[in-house]
């Protein structure tokens, strides 16, 4: 799974017109899976994310998670971040997984956020067509891979 995540003092996702998920400060995650991925990958990225110290203390210091300052999440699906432009112009998307993988497991990931007990979990719509609003607060990108930095086991 790869993950982009912002660090937001807001964001929304809006569907033909209609806001369907929005959130106040917090992390927008864009979230991509490939076909390698499993529930064993989701729930250590959503254990990983919601610990990750990126938002600053009393010192102005990156020291604290979003699970010690309440903070909100909005995950996204997108695919596109499994595409492959090593070749021509035209982006390859044939190492993102197919729907029928990638939707369940990003439910599945969604799911274990609420789990960590996250107070807002806002998400897209898997395979619509989204138009994603934010506002970086930091700004603040980090991007993850679980392919590169969980532990093999």
């Amino acid at each position: 799974m790869k993950a982009v995540i912002q660090r937001v003092t807001e964001a929304s996702v809006t569907i033909d017109g209609q806001v369907v998920g929005e959130i106040g400060h917090g992390i927008l995650l864009l979230l991509g899976v490939c076909p390698q991925d499993g529930e064993k990958e989701a729930a250590w990225l959503a254990d990983k994310v919601v610990n990750l110290r990126i938002f600053t203390d009393n010192e102005d210091k990156m020291n604290l998670s979003l699970m010690d300052v309440g903070g909100e999440m909005l995950v996204v699906s997108q695919f596109t971040l499994y595409g492959d432009c090593k070749k021509g112009r035209r982006p390859s998307y044939t190492d993102a997984a197919r729907p029928e993988i990638a939707d369940p497991l990003y439910q599945y990931f969604v799911r274990c956020i609420q789990d960590a007990g996250v107070p807002q979990v806002a998400t897209g719509q898997f395979g619509a067509d989204m138009k994603v609003a934010l506002v970086n607060d930091g700004p603040v990108t980090l991007i993850l891979d679980t392919a590169e930095i969980m532990p093999k086991k």
